[in-house]
């Protein structure tokens, strides 16, 4: 049975990656073969975020396998692999390269291209830019001159959500570059960014039809308490409720809402997401 809001406005809830292994018997039936975790995913949730595109662009006969194990209404998000949003393979961004359309268009349009095998299926694809220091980006003004033509050149009809951590750089240029394209914001719960309900007191967040949430938290202290995301070991009981007061006031100005939960959030993705799902219930 899909664990999603049945309410409108329509809301998909997941997670951010299903390949845990240490989900097999808390969630996974045991004995559970990797190959078969995204089908028993699908069972349970309408929506993932692919967080491996991020590393590696997907191969069509990953996409194709995916799409066969997957029913129909599901969707997947995905991530532009990090060549795109760095300029290059490397960890660190190449302040030359960076959206630069010479080195970027060719891999984003076959990206894309290779997404859109999933068809109806296919969510928002996130650009997850990293946090960008002065030697990159002195300001915001120089990335945004770079991200406008990219984001026109990409190819219509998918959804595109764009992510910052330059927390400074949530503005109204920012904002408004977004409205324009018609891209939303991603509203990310980051350690080091301001969380989205403070964001939503000074901004309208809203800059495209649907709304995308990524909620990420702080890896070196979940990481301190467990190795097996497994099982819940951070209390985010009252970030949690302030997100379900988030997303049911900002739900209704779009046609979709996409929530994806990372195992670094509190421990469990899996509980943190169903925790979220029934905060939200009760607001609506």
């Amino acid at each position: 049975m899909l664990e999603w809001s049945r309410r409108e406005p329509l809301v998909h809830w997941g997670t951010s990656s299903w390949s845990e292994k240490g989900w097999v018997g808390p969630f996974y039936a045991k004995g559970t073969p990797p190959g078969e975790f995204l089908s028993q995913y699908a069972r349970h949730f309408s929506a993932v975020e692919a967080d491996n595109t991020y590393y590696h662009a997907p191969a069509r006969r990953l996409v194709e396998g995916w799409d066969a194990k997957t029913p129909a209404g599901f969707v997947m998000a995905a991530k532009f692999p990090r060549e795109n949003v760095h300029g290059g393979e490397g960890p660190k961004p190449d302040p030359e390269r960076v959206l630069v359309p010479e080195f970027v268009t060719a891999q984003a349009r076959s990206f894309v291209e290779t997404m859109q095998i999933l068809g109806p299926k296919l969510g928002p694809l996130v650009l997850q830019f990293p946090y960008f220091n002065q030697s990159c980006f002195k300001t915001v003004e120089p990335f945004l001159e770079r991200l406008e033509p990219f984001l026109l050149a990409l190819p219509k009809g998918p959804r595109y959500a764009v992510e910052v951590r330059n927390k400074n750089w949530i503005a109204a240029p920012l904002l408004q570059l977004l409205k324009r394209t018609r891209t939303a914001l991603v509203l990310v719960d980051l350690l080091y960014m301001p969380p989205p309900w403070e964001l939503a007191e000074r901004h309208e967040l809203v800059t495209g039809d649907f709304l995308y949430a990524r909620l990420i938290g702080d890896r070196k202290a979940v990481e301190e308490r467990t190795q097996s995301f497994d099982h819940v070991v951070v209390d985010q009981s009252e970030r949690l409720e302030r997100w379900a007061e988030l997303l049911a006031r900002l739900a209704p100005q779009v046609r979709e809402t996409f929530a994806f939960a990372n195992n670094h959030y509190a421990g469990y993705a899996i509980d943190t997401i169903r925790d979220l799902i029934r905060r939200f219930d009760a607001r609506t």
